[in-house]
């Protein structure tokens, strides 16, 4: 070998060994990082809830510092891709607004594709679907991927919002606090609704309606101390966002009022057509997205056609609608976008606050509530990257001010203004497609600052919200996780309720009551029992009803003596019951119109024969059960796919005491490419899925998955091993 091709060699060896060294410094940085953390939170608790309250305050600022940079990139990519494009003008015309989207789609569709698939839609539904199914992980890279794709859907000239991103990061960042620090599900949960809580906060400049969005999308069953650390976070991102771009309400309007007490009917009335509308946006963007996921092209493409679809209807748009409002000029100077034009481009608030101000036309107003929808199904349903929140405000922005040319012309002495309509138009329209009365009543109201319209506001969105649910089961959210067989109801995903059935999870011998005994012996059995509640027999097996905590305390508060009283004097016969092979969704049903905490079970041959009682508890017992199977039955599946491939085979190795792996750790372990170390179930029958810092141990089965040309080095590593 030459002298200079030795030293050159040497080098190049030395330089991997240098990164080596600190990549390994960089991990072993990390773990002490994190083992000071857990043992900061483990050994030294300090009073009450302080170290959530402290996370939510990090993961809220965070969050806040993330929509700031998310925004101003925004920005940035407007003004690159459309004041530069004045180059592209002289060439293309109009067609610049078809050029610029679908560069932007090419961009976007493999970092969705090859990065982080959470990235594509509007966000929501994945967040949703992480809290319900996994415990609220999200992985790390969808912070960055997410970000990046929605700047340029969005900046190129998407129909989306920017909530969406912004809740999906800050639900991500929570997720990462609460991984890092070892927390459990619900605290990992928490953190994820404070990081949504915080992207409506630190987007909108509305810090209550991020709180109400967190509690009423998120987590429908949200105890007092996580609704703190909820609000804690909005408060410090709105903090943040303010700091960076000011404390301004999103829209400067003038003061509206309530014209009539009569005027509420017509509100009545708008909040039944915002219903319509929202069902229609929630099905457009349903179909879209089912029409592009059945698309025979690689999803790298499918931004870009969506994207081209999108161009072509802004194109038409300013060509035939006879909405040209820009010149040579204001092209040059990057108003396109920046001014909202073509008006179904971009999130849209530039021009949704010329509406609110009563400065639009009826015709333009009324096209726009079928263009807007349409433009967005284009942009998200592809698999671009945005948000529906902002989409939905500026459709029910439209809808209001329609409505309100309308009734003016009809009732000029009862009707208020076009302003007014439009702004109760944009809460009416959400809450219909997001059955989210409260989030959208209170995210209109702080970004207009006006208080003058909130009794409008809550009777049109609750209008709104009833009306749709009624006729559309499932919201914008929703329907997205209901397709992938995920349907929640409070929180929980009802198909996994499904799977388990009520004799699987409930009391057998439960604590029983005679109804002939004397009440003040029901008194000691609560005092003994702790327990609230109990089934009432008439005979060793045959159930007379059930009888409360709360029937005892009317009891004393009502008679002086109850040393007469019998138990069967103050029980409720007749009970709501529930059958042993009949699923758990079905108990929780017939609880659910009265708020019965529990029922009992009783034979299907014979109605008032007890054999069992379940509980709220039961129930919470029963979704961990019907996760675990369902989870279990994903892996299983997972499984039998993959054996179907030729190359790939499942290895299962029993580690022996005379192997020198024993003690190392999987990070440890140099496992080629092409082979996956599945699990490691361990002598006592535990089933670890093993991490980098996972050991190994005498007597371990370890399950690999190996390429078939890679077994042969498999053997090298384990040498000495027997297979199973």
């Amino acid at each position: 070998m030459q002298p200079t091709l030795l030293h050159d060699t040497c080098y190049l060896v030395s330089i991997h060994k240098l990164y080596i060294c600190e990549q390994t410094l960089t991990n072993e940085l990390k773990k002490m990082i994190r083992k000071f953390l857990r043992n900061l939170v483990d050994h030294h608790p300090p009073h009450g809830n302080l170290v959530h309250m402290f996370t939510a305050a990090l993961v809220g600022a965070g969050t806040g510092l993330a929509a700031v940079f998310f925004i101003r990139l925004i920005v940035f990519i407007q003004l690159i891709a459309f004041t530069k494009a004045e180059f592209f003008s002289s060439l293309l015309g109009y067609g610049t607004f078809i050029f610029v989207p679908v560069l932007g789609g090419l961009v976007v569709g493999p970092i969705v594709a090859f990065w982080a698939a959470e990235a594509k839609g509007h966000g929501v539904p994945e967040v949703m679907q992480a809290i319900v199914l996994h415990g609220g992980r999200i992985r790390p890279r969808v912070v960055l991927a997410k970000i990046m794709a929605s700047a340029i859907c969005i900046g190129t000239g998407g129909s989306a919002g920017r909530e969406g991103p912004i809740i999906q990061v800050g639900s991500a960042l929570g997720s990462i606090a609460g991984q890092w620090l070892h927390l459990s599900n619900e605290q990992i949960k928490n953190l994820v609704a404070c990081g949504a809580a915080a992207g409506i906060a630190a987007t909108f400049n509305a810090p209550i309606a991020g709180v109400a969005f967190a509690s009423e999308v998120l987590m429908t069953e949200m105890q007092v101390s996580m609704f703190g650390n909820v609000a804690i976070a909005s408060v410090a991102a709105s903090i943040v966002s303010r700091v960076y771009l000011g404390a301004r309400p999103a829209f400067d309007l003038p003061s509206y009022v309530l014209n009539s007490p009569w005027e509420i009917l017509l509100y009545v009335v708008l909040g039944l057509l915002a219903a319509l509308v929202g069902i229609m946006f929630t099905r457009m963007l349903n179909f879209s997205e089912t029409l592009f996921d059945n698309l025979k092209v690689p999803l790298t493409l499918k931004p870009a056609i969506g994207a081209l679809c999108l161009g072509l209807l802004g194109f038409a748009y300013l060509r035939l609608g006879g909405s040209i409002y820009h010149n040579a000029e204001d092209f040059r100077l990057g108003m396109p976008l920046i001014e909202n034009i073509p008006h179904v481009f971009g999130t849209g608030f530039t021009f949704i606050e010329k509406v609110l101000q009563g400065k639009e036309s009826f015709l333009l107003l009324l096209i726009l509530i079928f263009l807007k929808p349409l433009a967005t199904s284009f942009t998200l349903g592809s698999g671009n990257s945005g948000g529906v929140f902002a989409p939905s405000l500026f459709t029910g922005a439209m809808l209001g001010g329609a409505f309100g040319y309308t009734v003016k012309a009809i009732f000029p002495d009862i009707a208020g203004g076009v302003g007014a309509y439009a702004l109760v138009g944009m809460a009416a329209v959400f809450a219909a497609a997001a059955h989210a009365p409260f989030t959208s009543m209170l995210i209109v109201f702080e970004m207009s600052n006006d208080y003058h319209m909130i009794l409008p506001l809550m009777a049109t969105a609750m209008v709104a919200s009833t009306f749709s649910q009624w006729l559309h089961p499932e919201s914008i959210y929703t329907l997205k996780l209901s397709k992938r067989g995920v349907r929640l109801e409070t929180g929980r995903d009802l198909d996994v309720m499904q799977g388990v059935n009520v004799e699987e999870v409930m009391a057998h011998s439960p604590v029983t009551v005679h109804k002939d005994q004397s009440v003040a012996d029901l008194y000691a059995t609560f005092q003994e029992t702790n327990l609230r509640g109990f089934p009432v027999m008439s005979s060793d097996e045959d159930l007379y009803g059930m009888v409360t905590l709360q029937d005892m305390e009317r009891t004393l508060s009502e008679y002086d003596n109850i040393k007469k009283l019998k138990i069967g004097d103050i029980t409720t016969t007749n009970p709501v019951t529930v059958f042993p092979d009949e699923p758990v969704w079905t108990a929780i049903r017939r609880m659910a119109p009265r708020d019965l905490a529990r029922l009992p079970v009783v034979s299907r041959h014979a109605s008032t024969k007890l054999v069992g009682l379940i509980s709220r508890s039961e129930i919470l017992q029963a979704y961990e059960v019907g996760l675990m199977r369902r989870q279990h039955s994903q892996l299983v599946h997972d499984r039998m796919a993959l054996r179907k491939m030729v190359d790939i085979k499942f290895r299962e190795i029993r580690i022996r005491k005379d192997t020198p792996l024993v003690g190392k750790s999987v990070a440890d372990l140099r496992i080629p490419h092409g082979v996956n170390l599945v699990s490691i179930e361990r002598k006592d029958g535990t089933v670890y899925i093993p991490h980098g810092g996972t050991k190994i141990e005498v007597g371990d089965l370890i399950t690999l998955l190996v390429r078939q040309a890679r077994i042969d080095e498999v053997k090298k590593i384990f040498e000495g091993h027997n297979e199973q």
